[in-house]
């Protein structure tokens, strides 16, 4: 077993691969600081979202890391696109989870990181460099606080359940009708954006979140989070979440409140 990120982790071996995933948020979390509230230039994506010179530095920095430890193993990150996609183990990297939040000085933006078996989650990171937080969720070996072991909530009534709704505007604009219910559910809710409810149900402080319009580098690394505290988190539909998803995503504590959200959603 490795006990360094030193060396090169054995890929099937979810432990080495934990230690050099906890080395990575601390090098992308430094990286980011670096660049929090600064003089920062922004230009806008084809989508009207912005991209900063911090999202293109800390991704630069992961990127040499996994290029240096992990040759063999594809990278798909969110700046730069991906290389070896098809490859049996493939890094997935956003390394800003929350640009708008970052470049208007707000503490709650995130870095996200995924390890993909065969399009498996088997690995996940939710770094909050701000915060000094980092949760690491592993496959079938429960998830962590700073190395300590953290859980979803055991709420299991929609009535009882703190309820994140992320994304609301944009949910307000597409899905009026589900917004009205969302308004009237819950005992509860909160607005917000990005990854950090979904840490905060992994930490068993929230219940339940409802998103909205994301990327895989923006749920896959928190899937595997939420997954390893022992929540669920899946489509609207209720299918697991992969590579091809369509962005909306129910993160649940229990089986019993993420049949609700399901009800509640598809109206």
């Amino acid at each position: 077993m490795l006990n360094s990120p030193d060396a090169v982790a054995t890929p099937d071996n979810t432990a080495d691969i934990a230690t050099h995933a906890n080395e990575i948020a601390r090098i992308a979390a430094d990286a980011a600081r670096g660049y929090f509230r600064g003089t920062l230039g922004v230009e806008f994506k084809a989508d009207e979202s912005p991209v900063t010179q911090a999202d293109k530095g800390v991704e630069a920095v992961v990127r040499q890391y996994l290029a240096d430890k992990f040759p063999d193993d594809g990278i798909f990150g969110e700046e730069q696109g991906f290389e070896g996609l098809d490859r049996q183990n493939v890094w997935i990297v956003d390394p800003i989870d929350g640009t708008r939040s970052f470049l208007s000085g707000h503490p709650l933006f995130g870095f996200l990181l995924g390890y993909l078996t065969d399009g498996v989650p088997r690995l996940g990171v939710i770094g909050m460099p701000a915060l000094n937080e980092v949760l690491i969720g592993m496959k079938d070996q429960g998830a962590t606080l700073n190395g300590k072991p953290v859980s979803v909530s055991g709420t299991c009534r929609l009535s009882d359940a703190v309820l994140f709704v992320n994304e609301g505007d944009k949910i307000y604009r597409d899905h009026p009708a589900l917004f009205d219910r969302l308004m009237t559910s819950g005992q509860t809710r909160r607005f917000a954006y990005d990854c950090y409810p979904h840490a905060l149900l992994a930490m068993g402080h929230v219940d339940a979140v409802i998103d909205y319009d994301l990327q895989p580098y923006d749920y896959l690394p928190v899937t595997a989070v939420v997954e390893a505290a022992g929540g669920i988190m899946s489509d609207w539909d209720g299918k697991p979440l992969d590579l091809n998803s369509d962005g909306r995503v129910i993160s649940a504590a229990t089986p019993q409140l993420h049949a609700e959200l399901l009800e509640l959603v598809n109206g």
